[in-house]
């Protein structure tokens, strides 16, 4: 009975850390690539984000209609409108991996 209680601590302490160092990692990554214009608290109320027309990812309405691969294609590829760009591409700086955990601590913003 002792072993199963300490495997199970031990799992739950390895997944813990591994969650821990996912949102660390999430976090690193939106502060250099994404606060400037969307904030800290994800409302795009910054001037770039103003004058880009960041959207309020805080807001569940903006949350239900922008799909992830919606997201995942604006981080990749980035944003033009009216051939101004609105969010520079990521595609060549993040990975994959790096770029779905940016959609995920965005999600993270709904209320």
């Amino acid at each position: 009975m002792k072993l199963k209680t300490i495997i199970a601590t031990i799992g739950l302490l390895v997944a813990f850390s591994a969650g821990s160092a996912f949102a660390a990692e999430a976090t690193a990554l939106y502060e250099k690539h994404c606060m400037k214009c969307h904030g800290k608290d994800g409302k795009g109320a910054t001037k770039m984000g103003r004058q880009s027309g960041a959207k309020d990812y805080t807001d569940p309405k903006v949350q239900a209609e922008l799909k992830d691969e919606e997201a995942i294609k604006a981080i990749r590829g980035g944003l033009k409108e009216n051939g101004k760009e609105k969010m520079k591409p990521y595609g060549g700086e993040l990975s994959d991996e790096e770029i779905r955990s940016l959609v995920a601590y965005m999600r993270a913003f709904k209320k």
